[in-house]
């Protein structure tokens, strides 16, 4: 876990895509978006309200797909008219979810 400062989720993940190339020519965009996109499940992202107290705005998972150096990623929840609610496309990996233990479906049901 990690934090890291950006206006979206996606923002989030292009900054650390693009942070460690500032390291010099040994590292390459070739290697870095893969291993991003191999090693990151989700990114929530914050934002601070005007009273000055945080809330999550949107959580999106990370696939492992790569296309032209863009890593696919898919909403799983977002801020809708003050609620936080689950996206219908929302398809987080569901196999790295399941050795940890965790059924992605069951998670995304509405509570009742």
């Amino acid at each position: 876990m990690c934090t890291v400062h950006a206006n979206s989720a996606h923002d989030a993940i292009t900054k650390i895509c693009t942070l460690p190339l500032l390291a010099g020519q040994n590292i390459s965009s070739a290697f870095v978006v893969p291993t991003v996109a191999s090693c990151i499940d989700l990114v929530v992202h914050c934002a601070r309200r005007p009273d000055g107290k945080r809330q999550v705005v949107e959580i999106v998972s990370l696939g492992r797909r790569v296309e032209n150096g863009i890593i696919e990623t898919s909403t799983v929840f977002s801020r809708q008219g003050g609620q936080l609610e689950v996206s219908p496309s929302a398809s987080p990996a569901e196999e790295k979810f399941m050795r940890a233990g965790y059924e992605v479906m069951q998670l995304l049901e509405p509570v009742s």
